[in-house]
């Protein structure tokens, strides 16, 4: 699956929406799209392109358009995004901090129904620094929950310590670009 992401939409300085849906339909695997999907008619919209499509700040912030959403399209293709600094949630392309903690959120979203979350570590992300393990080892404690991580990936090495944990899927990003690691060899773990 190829994971897109519209950064000037998470930061509320543009939209590329036009160029995701471009790229999706121009690929034969499916397309998982993040960023800024912070209402529902643009959820909608990009889920008839995409297989799934992440949430964060309207997940914190409309339980009722949440719940609606969860209704409509079902727990696999909306996936959860809790990002966070130190095992606290961040939100609005990481410009905004919370005081809530990771855990809590990941609860309360399995108490609604989901079970697609996309956890990145914000300290790590882009950083090549290795994956941020603790609050991933946490997560996975709590049953039906379907983990992709991100953030900090450097290495095959990284790939196989992640693994451990079982999780759903792993963000390849700076990494891929880097040749740090390839598909083929991530693909093998």
């Amino acid at each position: 699956m190829i994971h897109l992401v519209d950064l000037d939409a998470t930061l509320g300085s543009g939209s590329n929406f036009e160029t995701l849906r471009s790229i999706a339909k121009s690929v034969k695997i499916p397309v998982q799209v993040a960023g800024g999907l912070r209402n529902e008619k643009i959820i909608e919209s990009a889920l008839e392109f995409a297989q799934r499509v992440v949430i964060g700040t309207l997940a914190f912030n409309d339980k009722v358009t949440l719940g609606k959403l969860l209704i409509k399209y079902g727990k696999k293709k909306l996936v959860i995004s809790v990002d966070h600094n130190d095992g606290l949630i961040v939100m609005n392309g990481w410009q905004q901090s919370t005081n809530i903690s990771l855990i809590d959120a990941v609860a309360e979203f399995v108490e609604m129904g989901f079970s697609e979350y996309l956890s990145t570590s914000i300290t790590k992300d882009g950083t090549l620094q290795g994956p941020d393990l603790k609050p991933l080892q946490e997560i996975n404690e709590i049953n039906t929950v379907n983990l992709i991580v991100s953030g900090g990936i450097s290495n095959i090495e990284d790939v196989m310590e992640v693994k451990k944990l079982n999780p759903f899927g792993v963000i390849l990003g700076k990494a891929l670009y880097e040749n740090q690691v390839s598909i083929e060899e991530a693909k093998l773990v």
